[in-house]
């Protein structure tokens, strides 16, 4: 009895350490701030300030945007405008699908079978912010984020991203300078996350979307980049609550489909299911506990055996017999 306790504990830690092991960079997400890299409010001046000029421009004056095609949606068009308004100094790229795996076919080849086969447009357009803010510099907006200000401060940083809350950091909004470290190890992770999960919103995050820049935003902080290889973080704040900020948010979420909706639901009532997973893993566990440990009876109650268990009995024999049997230990 006691050995059997014994197997199942260890049994048990090894099931969740394997468990713990293999999420545990997500967990470190949890406790992941930033604060560390905060682009802080003090150094970033007001929005007619005479200083702006003074600030050292390292990414270069660049806008890059995607979509299908350049037929922009009349929703989006406003957003779009605004960015082009502030800035006519300016370059304006705008990658559609085919501008996109045309580049990538140039100047990536290597990618191109990656960038092809995936199941959802959303991955290419995910993809290819990656590879020109490496190959060009600049700052991309996703086309639902309209510019509150002129984005000349942020030019300051070698490479900067925006924070979500509870915790990552968004894809929708970033500047790098060309070459920058963080985006050469984004790129080079793309063929490693290719992955398809049962759902399309996990699979699109976790590949090439949002969780998947968190993920190796981790990995790449890990490594404690110091001076212009650090990337800078980009808070709520100064990203599009408040009069000060760059950008202003508008209806996106183009590529949401229904399995969005449940695990949305399932962020929402996170306790609850938390709660029930435990439960159901608990009770899995009890159950392997009493099936395969609890062997020992009171004297004088059945033991309920599989058959083929006897070591006595032949195994031509056990094949033939029923598949479980009832067996009093004192029965003559």
């Amino acid at each position: 009895m006691r050995r059997g306790v014994t197997i199942f504990i260890l049994v048990t830690v090894v099931v969740l350490g394997f468990a713990v092991h293999s999420v545990w960079t997500l967990l470190g997400l949890l406790v992941a701030t930033g604060r560390e890299d905060a682009i802080l409010r003090g150094e970033l001046p007001a929005p007619n300030s005479g200083t702006i000029n003074e600030r050292p421009q390292l990414i270069p004056k660049i806008i890059h945007q995607t979509y299908i095609n350049e037929s922009i949606p009349v929703h989006w068009q406003g957003p779009q405008q605004s960015c082009l308004d502030l800035h006519p100094d300016y370059e304006y790229k705008l990658w559609t699908d085919k501008k996109s795996r045309e580049f990538i076919a140039a100047e990536y080849p290597w990618f191109l079978e990656t960038f092809d086969g995936y199941p959802y447009p959303i991955q290419r357009a995910d993809a290819i912010r990656y590879f020109v803010l490496h190959h060009f510099g600049g700052i991309y907006i996703d086309l639902d984020d309209g510019c509150n200000r002129s984005l000349d401060p942020l030019l300051a940083y070698p490479a900067w991203v925006r924070r979500t809350l509870p915790t990552g950091i968004s894809n929708d909004a970033m500047g790098a300078i060309p070459r920058h470290p963080f985006f050469l190890k984004a790129i080079d992770s793309l063929t490693d996350y290719n992955r398809r999960w049962p759902l399309p919103y996990i699979t699109v995050m976790a590949s090439t979307g949002p969780l998947f820049l968190s993920i190796i935003w981790r990995h790449y902080n890990n490594a404690n980049p110091v001076d212009n290889a650090r990337v800078r973080i980009l808070f709520p704040d100064e990203y599009n609550n408040h009069p000060w900020s760059f950008f202003t948010h508008h209806l996106g979420n183009s590529w949401h489909r229904t399995d969005v909706k449940v695990i949305f639901w399932l962020g929402r009532h996170w306790l609850l299911v938390t709660f029930i997973g435990f439960a159901v893993g608990f009770t899995i566990l009890g159950l392997i506990y009493k099936v395969f440990f609890l062997n020992k009876r009171a004297p004088g109650s059945p033991k309920l055996r599989f058959a083929f268990a006897s070591p006595r009995m032949p195994f031509y024999r056990r094949i033939s017999q029923k598949s479980f049997e009832l067996d009093d230990r004192h029965q003559v």
